[in-house]
């Protein structure tokens, strides 16, 4: 009995859910008898436009939800009104404190069942950055397509800023704990880099790689399960 009254109270409040100031009251409302954090992630698989959290800020007009898109405490995505398209996937999680920022030059793409841990930043400027389908982003990676000029003669925050391309991540790759990912690079599919690495070249499919700057020690085999955290 319990379950169906909860299972109605659901359904109830998500039908009013959204972004907007009552919809993330509705938000709240609906998500009350869940457990929180990742607990929630059920709310997006079960309705089709998704869940997000109140405490969530969202602000641009270009922006795309796929369906059963899970957005979690604290998250920001911010599009600056010269920022390209800002596109989530379906069934994209974005956890916990993850700051996604789309500014002049950059837009940013995630492909379906993508899972952004906690505290990640993606700041798309200047170049894109595109993450594929099923890759998964540990912990506080970061990504930056674009660099700070540091030419002499001139105060850093007047140094225009610079790039070598865009970012690229192909289908199932893995990142562990704390992966930076710097202009230019693409890293190819089903390629798992180990935690605390920065990765400042391209990176083959199929491969593991660890360090700074990130460098191949041996091709994926059967057993590699697991990405590094």
């Amino acid at each position: 009995m319990r379950q169906k009254l909860v299972q109605l109270w659901t359904d109830l409040w998500m039908r009013r859910a959204g972004p907007d100031r009552w919809g993330k009251v509705a938000s709240w409302l609906a998500a009350w008898p869940y457990a929180p954090y990742k607990a929630r992630v059920a709310l997006a698989h079960r309705y089709v436009q998704g869940y997000i959290a109140p405490s969530a800020q969202i602000s641009g007009r270009r922006i795309k939800r796929g369906r059963h898109t899970f957005i979690g405490d604290g998250v920001v995505i911010y599009q600056r009104q010269d920022g390209g398209q800002i596109e989530l996937g379906d069934f994209v999680e974005l956890h916990r404190d993850t700051i996604i920022e789309c500014g002049r030059g950059g837009s940013l793409t995630i492909g379906e069942r993508t899972g952004i841990q906690p505290r990640c930043q993606l700041s798309a400027y200047v170049e894109q950055i595109i993450i594929g389908c099923r890759c998964q982003i540990a912990p506080q990676c970061a990504f930056y397509p674009y660099d700070h000029g540091t030419a002499a003669g001139q105060p850093i925050h007047n140094q225009p800023l610079t790039s070598r391309g865009p970012i690229v991540l192909e289908d199932d790759v893995w990142l562990g704990y704390g992966v930076v990912v710097l202009s230019g690079v693409t890293i190819g599919a089903g390629t798992v880099v180990g935690a605390g690495s920065v990765v400042t070249r391209n990176l083959p499919a199929g491969v593991i790689a660890v360090g700074v700057p990130a460098r191949i020690i041996r091709e994926r085999t059967a057993q590699d399960i697991d990405y590094p955290r």
